[in-house]
């Protein structure tokens, strides 16, 4: 059981790495925002793997479903398309290279100082999750805690970002002078006899 949890970290933490990899390497802006959702998913597994089950959810909720997806619908909408030239490989491949050979180094220390195949002689605790079942979990006291003591706080930045919305709406609705609208003032204080003319036509 051990060696399965350590195996499902290792397999997560290897994938995130490679997504935020190819999240900053690759051309399209499309193909790079959906590899950042990937990044947040296998990260948010390790978090779950870890116990932290609220931010783990909390960075699917919010991240992948609410920030990730406007990356990906503004991107779609203004159509970027970049055009990276091979005149400036030259500056870029130092920093490449740098990079490569730091996290070279994080992985090797990691695999040299644990054995993945003989992990179970280490003296670990192992946690059984059917014994954890009645005993409070993370979310459930942060949310005691959030409503109880920090209630006020709580409900104050809620207020905060309904006027940053409004702002935001307000400040991109744009009146233009040429567009006709219906001015209800003037409707209602018109006559019948002004409004309906009758005209004679000749036979």
């Amino acid at each position: 059981m051990v060696n399965f949890d350590i195996f499902l970290f290792s397999l997560f933490s290897f994938l995130g790495v490679i997504s935020a990899f190819f999240v900053v390497s690759l051309r399209n802006a499309v193909h790079s925002v959906l590899f950042l959702v990937l990044t947040f998913f296998n990260f948010a597994c390790l978090l779950l793997l870890l116990g932290a089950e609220f931010f783990s959810f909390l960075l699917i909720i919010v991240y992948v479903g609410a920030i990730a997806v406007l990356f990906l619908f503004v991107i779609m909408m203004l159509n970027i398309k970049l055009e990276i030239s091979l005149s400036n490989l030259h500056i870029i491949l130092p920093l490449i290279l740098i990079t490569t050979f730091f996290f070279f180094n994080i992985f090797n220390s990691v695999f040299n100082s644990s054995d993945l195949l003989r992990f179970c002689i280490y003296n670990l605790e192992w946690i059984s999750w059917f014994n954890e079942k009645n005993v409070e979990t993370n979310t459930f006291v942060i949310g005691k805690v959030l409503y109880s003591y920090f209630s006020f706080l709580f409900i104050s930045a809620s207020f905060v970002l309904l006027v940053a919305m409004i702002g935001a709406i307000v400040l991109t609705m744009h009146y233009k002078l040429s567009s006709k609208a219906q001015v209800v003032e003037i409707q209602l204080i018109r006559s019948a006899r002004d409004s309906v003319k009758f005209i004679k036509l000749r036979k």
